[in-house]
């Protein structure tokens, strides 16, 4: 199969995996938002905005190393695979070690002194997941898309069941039948500790799963492949956790940043992450990508024709974004049911976190002039000053914007990293990207954006009207422009 046919197939595949999986695991916030408070629900965004950040260290970049080095003439594919795997295991076991020796200091650091437990199961959750994560690596690299959606539908189907039976089931039960068993397995004191556990159950399944890819190996820490291979990788977390940084750092600090009572900041932070959820498409988009994109750069790397492939990509990348941008901002009077009535205060930040994550997926694109000149140091580096753009501009203004100066500062960290990466790009790896096409074709739907809500607000058009006609102006004119000439050419893909 032609390499960009294949991208365009294993985005589809992974896509159908992340889109579909996530899209029902997204189901769940209006099963959350519904049945917790907000202050509840700010639990909840709190933990999984720390579990970003561990997981890039607990995996140590070492998913990027053994793309780079698994078909390296001096070393063979299983050593490769065999020394990282095992590097993993001892990390992860230490860590979990030290989080089960420190489990009631830290529960009390963090004022959840009452419920020690949660920080051990999402302890557990991140030990498995990132042992779990050089699996489904190989599986990428060896092409096998349909057995990685699998695992990962399995794994969110029997989380979302999970969550049912503890948050819907139980409850009714309990209430039906008070003296039955259902009393061993449900105590309503537990909470939002219920989604941890779902989690950890289900995290556990998958491993289950996994299995077939972690039998035969022989674990091994063999210095003549790790140590070139974390030379590699490590600056990788660097950049993944200054990636963290950008994306996770508002949710973990906006508790104690927010200039009200813990009680409030609480409530802020899950208006504010329960809006976040409403960018999730652009974020399944930019993920699916990233999980083909990665394998398919390496691999045609070698071809004349690879900078003129890459900027093909790029072009389709952001027409395909600002689709799903205009999607979600054109009809959030639909997607806004997706969240409590409580939440919705804050739906004016959907947009710009829309914003903010398409130009990541296009930081992603721009970001081969690092990984295949070997320069991760410098690419380190430029994620290290987005990140330290985004720590201070929240510290700067969400004590004066509160969560919308999050948002803000998201965005604009991501267009910072974008710019810089592009400059370097330019001198180390220049790839011919449309500079005319990408940047026209983001202020296009800006401009149908502002458009719609003119209409709607100023003329009072019918809402669904402008929407629809708005979308169909935006689709028409990337047919014509380029989804015409690449019918013509059928041959060139």
């Amino acid at each position: 199969m032609n390499p960009l046919r294949q991208l365009v197939s294993q985005t589809a595949i992974y896509g159908l995996s992340s889109i579909i999986g996530r899209f029902l695991n997204y189901l769940l916030v209006p099963l959350y938002t519904y049945t917790f408070s907000t202050g509840e629900y700010g639990v909840v965004s709190e933990f999984y905005a720390y579990a970003g950040f561990f997981a890039v260290l607990l995996i140590g970049g070492l998913e990027t190393g053994y793309f780079r080095f698994r078909n390296k003439q001096n070393f063979s594919n299983e050593t490769v695979y065999a020394g990282a795997q095992s590097f993993l295991v001892l990390v992860n076991l230490t860590f979990l070690g030290f989080i089960v020796f420190f489990n009631e200091t830290l529960a009390a650091h963090l004022h959840y002194g009452e419920h020690s437990e949660y920080i051990l199961w999402f302890a557990s959750i991140l030990v498995l997941d990132a042992i779990t994560a050089l699996p489904f690596a190989r599986l990428r690299a060896e092409n096998r898309a349909w057995r990685f959606a699998g695992i990962k539908l399995t794994e969110i189907f029997l989380t979302i069941g999970l969550n049912l039976f503890f948050l819907v089931a139980c409850p009714k039960i309990a209430a039906a039948w008070p003296g039955s068993a259902i009393r061993f397995i449900y105590d309503p004191a537990i909470g939002v500790g219920y989604i941890f556990l779902a989690n950890l159950l289900a995290s556990c399944f998958k491993f289950l799963l996994l299995i077939p890819q972690l039998r035969g190996i022989r674990l091994q820490l063999s210095p003549t492949i790790l140590k070139p291979m974390l030379v590699y990788s490590l600056p990788m977390v660097i950049i993944g956790f200054a990636g963290m940084v950008n994306e996770m750092l508002d949710r973990a600090i906006l508790k104690y940043m927010l200039p009200y009572d813990l009680d409030t900041n609480l409530q802020m932070l899950g208006i504010y992450g329960a809006c976040y959820k409403l960018s999730i498409l652009m974020s399944l988009f930019v993920q699916a990508f990233r999980y083909a994109g990665e394998p398919f750069f390496f691999s045609i790397a070698g071809r004349e024709d690879a900078q003129k492939s890459y900027a093909l990509v790029m072009n389709y990348f952001v027409i395909f974004g600002v689709f799903i941008f205009l999607v979600v901002t054109l009809f959030i009077d639909f997607f806004q049911y997706f969240i409590g009535s409580d939440f919705r205060e804050g739906l004016d930040i959907v947009p710009v976190l829309l914003i903010a994550n398409l130009l990541l997926g296009i930081y992603v694109n721009l970001s081969i002039w690092y990984k295949l000149t070997d320069r991760t140091g410098m690419g380190a580096l430029v994620s290290l000053a987005g990140a330290g753009l985004t720590a201070w501009l929240n510290i700067w203004w969400i004590p004066i914007w509160g969560y919308h100066g999050s948002a803000w500062a998201t965005l604009a960290c991501y267009l910072f990293m974008v710019v810089i990466s592009w400059l370097l790009g330019r001198r180390y790896y220049p790839v011919p990207y449309k500079l005319g096409k990408i940047t026209g074709y983001i202020a296009f739907g800006l401009t149908l954006y502002a458009a719609h809500h003119f209409a709607t607000e100023v003329y009072l058009i019918n809402t669904w009207l402008s929407a629809s006609a708005s979308l169909t102006a935006y689709l028409v004119t990337t047919a014509w422009f380029d989804f015409r000439p690449l019918l013509r050419h059928k041959h060139d893909i």
